[in-house]
C-alpha cells in the first residue's frame, strides 16, 4: 500500500478519533476534535497531491479516497444532527446523495469500471468541509465562552442562523454535484 493510500485509510481512522473527542465534555476535548478534523481534512488534500505527483494513482485510491471523505463528512454531520446544530432533513439529503453515488460507483466497479470523482464532487466536498469548520469553530468558541466567561444566547442565535445559511448552500452543492455526476456518467450507467 503506497503512502497516498495510507493517508486515505488514516483519514478513516481519524474520523473515529474525531467523533470520540467531539462527544467528550470540556474545552480540551472539543479543541482536539477540531485539530483532528483539520488533520483529516488536510490528509484528503495530500493523498491526492502525492498520488498525482508521484504517479501513485491506483484503483484502490480512486475508490477509497471519496469513500474516506464521505465517512469523515457524514460522521461530522450526523454528530451535528445529534447536537441539534443542523436540521435532520439536510443530513438526509446529503446522506441520500452519498449512498446513491457510492452505490453506483461500487456497482460499476463490480462490472469492471472505475468511476472517478468528478470536479463538482470535489467542490461539494470542499463546501461540506468549510461548513464543518464553521460549525466546529462555533462549538469551540461556545466552549471557550462557557469555560472562561458566560454564554450569550444572542450570539448563539446569530451563529445558528449562519449555520443554517451555510448548510442550505452546502445542500445545494450536494444536490448539484449528484445530478451532475449522474448526467456525466449517463452513458456508462445505461450500459451497466
Amino acid at each position: 500500500m503506497n503512502i497516498a493510500n495510507r493517508l486515505t485509510v488514516g483519514r478513516i481512522f481519524l474520523t473515529f478519533v474525531f467523533m470520540f473527542l467531539l462527544f467528550k465534555q470540556g474545552l480540551l476535548a472539543k479543541s482536539l476534535s477540531l485539530v483532528v478534523f483539520i488533520v483529516a481534512a488536510l490528509s484528503d488534500y495530500f493523498d491526492g497531491y502525492i498520488a498525482k505527483k508521484k504517479n501513485m494513482v491506483t484503483d484502490f485510491g480512486k475508490l477509497m479516497d471519496p469513500i474516506a471523505d464521505k465517512i469523515l463528512v457524514l460522521a461530522a454531520f450526523s454528530a451535528f444532527v445529534q447536537m441539534q446544530l443542523i436540521e435532520s432533513w439536510m443530513f438526509v439529503i446529503i446522506i441520500f446523495r452519498e449512498i446513491l453515488i457510492t452505490s453506483l460507483r461500487l456497482f460499476a466497479l463490480n462490472k469492471g469500471k472505475v468511476l472517478s470523482a468528478a470536479k463538482a464532487g470535489k467542490q461539494k466536498t470542499v463546501s461540506q468541509i468549510v461548513v464543518i469548520f464553521f460549525i466546529m469553530g462555533f462549538i469551540v468558541f461556545k466552549e471557550v465562552r462557557l469555560t472562561f466567561y458566560t454564554w450569550d444566547p444572542t450570539v448563539e442565535k446569530i451563529f445558528r442562523q449562519g449555520i443554517y445559511f451555510f448548510m442550505l448552500m452546502t445542500v445545494g452543492f450536494t444536490l448539484y454535484s449528484g445530478l451532475s455526476y449522474l448526467w456525466n456518467n449517463r452513458k456508462i450507467i445505461t450500459k451497466l
